[in-house]
């Protein structure tokens, strides 16, 4: 095993207890120092037999929390990054926490979320058995650059023996690594689909054998879709899960897998995450669950809190919805997502990227990727902006028509929750980034403790 590795892992294992009696979290420190002390820790430390890889722009904390949950409902121990520490570090100090003294795995089955520019630096050493991936996006341009180019990184490091479950509508993260082998996930024609691209971002517009235009036979947001080539042969592929019939009143969704349906659980109502159940009842009756038994797990499995929540205080409710920092895809799903319910609202824009505030300057132009025209609605009837960035998402609202006298300013976030003009049956959205979960609860309860003490 080496003594060198064997000293890494009690560092490490001891470092965890210090760093929670100093109050600091233990998701990265311990296995960054793991393989400062030991390079090639995270080859040594042990694993569980079954490995199942996560990845993907958007999706990626909330698909791994819904695959553990189901793998737990069906029994199984695993060991899973559930807060999303999903570089090399971050993996080495999941791994470690759960070794023995000497290095063992305690588990039989692990769930890992893997960044996906990390993905070199990690399947060398961790080979799944399945990766899933639930989309490729654009994602922030001082990292991420292009979906393409993220694409081409998970081409070159996925190893050729990993099995992938893959979205059979995004015509981007469909193609990665083509000679490995695959199953697709889908969701059928929706009432709601359009053919012309109704947002801003769209990544996928010529075929990507011969350079041609697609044609969409349907379009369900962005490059999401149904799309076939105006010149070759190449389209969509052939869903192996197809959901269908989905039934939001009783929350339940239809998947057909070789030729018979499945009746599943949906823990949300928006499309994005009724993909992320596609994607989790695919991998599970990879697995071999049958359709009664994956029927019953699915009713455990939920979307983190941190990730969509509802709270109420008399008739008002507050809507908590991430969407994520520097992300236009993920605060373009948020809004479109709230534009479609009915009734008055209120918005509440949380993500001014608080972490990155004290180390470098921004660039703000992914805000101009960001679908806030579709705020631009009747029923919107206050926007509140606040924080470091709130000068910026000003005038973003500005641009995108959104009349002067309904967006409010203030800086302190506190103070800017207190400033709503709370009415009977009000539903307020709070949008927040990743970096600021207790500064959300705050805003929340000052919002419901109003709504509370003027009777709502």
């Amino acid at each position: 095993m080496g003594l060198r590795f064997i000293f890494a892992l009690w560092a490490a294992k001891l470092s965890i207890p210090v760093l929670k009696i100093t109050g600091h979290n233990a998701t990265d420190f311990p296995g960054s120092l793991a393989i400062k002390l030991c390079p090639d820790f995270l080859e040594r430390i042990g694993k569980p037999e079954t490995i199942v890889a996560v990845t993907g722009t958007n999706g990626k904390t909330t698909c791994t929390n819904m695959i553990c949950d189901a793998f737990e409902a069906h029994g199984k121990k695993v060991l899973c990054n559930r807060y999303g520490s999903n570089i090399a570090t971050g993996l080495s100090t999941c791994f470690l926490q759960a070794a023995t003294l000497t290095g063992k795995a305690k588990h039989d089955t692990a769930v890992l979320e893997i960044d996906e520019r990390s993905a070199p630096k990690i399947f060398p050493y961790v080979v799944p058995q399945y990766l899933c991936v639930t989309n490729l996006f654009r994602d922030s341009i001082m990292r991420n650059g292009h979906p393409d180019y993220i694409a081409g990184i998970l081409d070159m490091a996925i190893p050729p023996e990993t099995k992938l479950v893959l979205n059979g509508d995004d015509l981007i993260s469909g193609r990665i690594a083509l000679d490995n082998p695959r199953v697709y996930y889908g969701i059928d024609k929706l009432d709601t689909d359009v053919i012309e691209c109704e947002n801003l971002l769209n990544d996928m517009r010529i075929c990507p054998i011969c350079g041609s235009k697609l044609i969409y036979d349907y379009r369900r947001y962005h490059h999401i879709g149904k799309a076939h080539c105006s010149r070759c042969d190449f389209k969509s592929p052939e869903y192996d899960y197809e959901g269908h019939d989905i039934d939001f009143e009783k929350g339940t969704i239809k998947i057909k897998d070789h030729g018979e349906d499945g009746v599943y659980h949906i823990s949300n109502d928006s499309i994005f995450n009724i993909y992320n159940t596609c994607l989790v009842v695919a991998l599970m009756r990879e697995f071999g669950l049958s359709r009664q038994e994956l029927t019953k797990v699915m009713e455990s499995v939920k979307i983190p809190d941190t990730r969509f929540n509802i709270k109420k205080a008399g008739s008002v409710s507050v809507v908590t919805q991430l969407a994520k920092d520097k992300n236009a895809l993920a605060v373009s799903r948020a809004t479109d997502y709230v534009r479609k319910f009915p009734g008055h609202k209120k918005m509440f824009l949380l993500i001014s990227c608080y972490k990155d505030e004290r180390h470098w300057s921004e660039n703000t132009c992914w805000l101009y990727d960001c679908d806030f025209e579709m705020m631009n609605d009747p029923l919107m009837d206050q926007l509140i902006v606040t924080g470091p960035r709130a000068p910026d998402f000003y005038m973003r609202l500005l641009f995108a028509g959104i009349p002067e006298e309904k967006i409010f300013y203030e800086l302190d976030e506190r103070k800017a929750a207190r400033e709503f003009d709370l009415k009977k049956d009000d539903t307020v959205y709070i949008f927040c980034g990743i970096d600021a979960f207790d500064l959300v609860d705050d805003c929340r309860n000052i919002i419901l403790k109003r709504a509370e003490e003027e009777g709502l």
